[in-house]
């Protein structure tokens, strides 16, 4: 859920109400998760925008670049609301403040645009590559993709010996009063 942090890129309260309350979880969703990639990605600086911890793996500036774009495609493509064109999307020169404020300018046009639509809108089947599937399993899909490339910075983060934001939970850099993770089989078996 969006968070009324200070520190938040997208409030809880200015997250749109769902033109049907049955959907209002997928509104705060991606609110939350843009927030959680914005406090992942404001870990890293100009200065690793070329890092990558093997030859075969994407530089931080890539994957940033790479979530702008598909995060336009899925929305735009797939999903059908009207986005930015392509050439548009990504800031120039990249750097990381630039590329927080894109991610979220997009975001926050998103929102209302997604809280307006009906049931029938989300349930109705889409292209999706080469299949069909209902626009809410697109939507998931888009949140998993980006909660992908979010944990891989995460391992970018730590292998760069830089803190790990706080995600869903506690991390070894990031932790508070009342912190309870469940990380043995007692902790598993409360109720």
């Amino acid at each position: 859920m969006a968070t009324d942090d200070p520190a938040s890129t997208i409030a809880a309260a200015a997250v749109p109400r769902a033109s049907d309350p049955a959907f209002q979880h997928l509104l705060d969703t991606y609110a939350s998760e843009i927030n959680k990639v914005v406090s992942v990605w404001r870990g890293f600086d100009d200065d690793v925008l070329e890092y990558r911890p093997h030859p075969k793996s994407t530089t931080v500036g890539g994957i940033f670049t790479h979530e702008l774009l598909s995060g336009r495609r899925f929305f735009g493509e797939f999903l059908g609301l009207p986005e930015p064109d392509a050439a548009a999307v990504v800031p120039a020169p990249l750097t990381v403040d630039a590329c927080v404020a894109r991610l979220a300018e997009l975001a926050a046009a998103r929102l209302p645009r997604l809280a307006a639509q009906e049931p029938s809108w989300w349930a109705a089947p889409v292209a999706f590559f080469d299949v069909e599937r209902p626009r809410a399993w697109v939507f998931w899909r888009r949140v998993l993709h980006t909660a992908h490339h979010r944990t891989q910075l995460t391992v970018y983060l730590r292998l760069l010996d830089r803190p790990v934001p706080s995600i869903y939970g506690p991390t070894a850099d990031v932790t508070w009063s009342g912190a309870d993770p469940t990380a043995t089989i007692e902790a598993a078996r409360r109720r």
